[in-house]
């Protein structure tokens, strides 16, 4: 019998592309998203790539409770996948409020259905903002998490602590995952998909696509006098098709039954460090276009360096990373003429 998953944000760019990669692997998925950060255009495209008319899609706020309740009893949620959640570091240094409100109640919300419908398999989107600035590197599952440099950082520390008690409080009724994600990047291949920021853009790619393709006038690249070869803050890129891979080689780990505990953490990276003038140059060489940027002062919650060690997602989920940062920014500025019409 098909097995369901529950997608929250799945009509955002990492929801999307984990939405197809779940139907291609034989799960039903719900999708439920507020589109308070996209419109429906990622998820048209799922349909088009998928050829499947009949994904459900729920238009809801997982801040309401109630909603939330009303999903799980219309639907036999084997798992969850949590994506709904503010995830830009600049604006929640702003914003902190905003930030932990959501971040934190829609995702106590999802904990509590689940644990209403007598148990779930819950996949936590994580991230490497939870290492903070990190003492050694490359970071592994082991390394200590540092206090996070933004309150969004903190909110992905707090709920990978609401889900461990949660595990932990229900008797194998909820088992969990979280996923510590590095920097995805990228689109799907056939260009269907792909990241659409909302108003100006708080991850790079999306910001050299949009400058690439004139909508942005310059590129700003934020500090160039980091204590790394080029100045400038090296991070692990990982293509966003090879991240939405992890996802389904972690709910297939979870729903048959294949745990080595309750709960489990894994990073998801390449293992690789790139910095961002390394990414700005590589996409200039591999698109052959010249980029408009400059370097700006250093950002607020920005951390110097960080990269994956993936070995134990590797090993034990028999996952990895495949895509090169040449394939992947070629089709992130495929999908960038796409949305233009070019």
């Amino acid at each position: 019998m098909k097995k369901t998953v529950l997608v929250s944000g799945g009509a955002g760019f990492i929801g999307s592309h984990v939405t197809v990669e779940l139907i291609e692997a034989g799960y039903d998925v719900v999708v439920a998203d507020n589109f308070s950060n996209c419109d429906t255009t990622c998820f048209e495209g799922v349909k088009k790539i998928t050829g499947r008319e009949d994904i459900p899609l729920v238009k809801m706020d997982f801040c309401d409770a109630a909603a939330v309740d009303k999903l799980f009893d219309g639907y036999p949620i084997d798992a969850v996948i949590h994506f709904a959640a503010y995830k830009a570091v600049g604006e929640s240094v702003a914003k902190p409020v905003m930030y932990y409100k959501n971040n934190l109640q829609s995702f106590l919300n999802v904990l509590e259905a689940a644990e209403k419908h007598g148990g779930c398999n819950v996949l936590f989107s994580s991230s490497a903002t939870v290492y903070g600035e990190p003492d050694e590197l490359p970071v592994t599952e082991k390394s200590p998490r540092q206090p996070a440099t933004s309150p969004y950082g903190n909110t992905k520390q707090i709920c990978e602590d609401i889900l461990s008690d949660t595990v932990k409080a229900s008797s194998g009724a909820i088992k969990g995952i979280a996923l510590r994600y590095f920097n995805p990047i990228g689109a799907h291949p056939s260009a269907l998909i792909g990241e659409l920021p909302r108003g100006v853009p708080n991850n790079l790619v999306p910001f050299i696509t949009q400058t690439a393709i004139g909508k942005r006038e310059c590129l700003s690249i934020f500090g160039n006098d980091y204590p790394t070869p080029d100045g400038t803050c090296q991070r692990d890129y990982i293509d966003i098709v090879d991240l939405a891979k992890a996802h389904v080689y972690a709910v297939t780990r979870m729903v048959e039954g294949k745990m080595k505990k309750d709960y489990e953490i894994f990073n998801i990276g390449t293992g690789r460090p790139v910095s961002v003038l390394e990414l700005v140059n590589a996409f200039e060489k591999v698109n052959g276009i010249k980029l408009n940027y400059k370097f700006a002062p250093r950002r607020e919650g920005d951390v110097t360096a960080i990269w994956a060690d993936p070995t134990l997602a590797n090993e034990e989920m028999g996952w990895k990373a495949g895509r090169s940062v040449e394939e992947t920014l070629a089709a992130a500025w495929a999908w960038e003429r796409h949305l233009a019409g070019k």
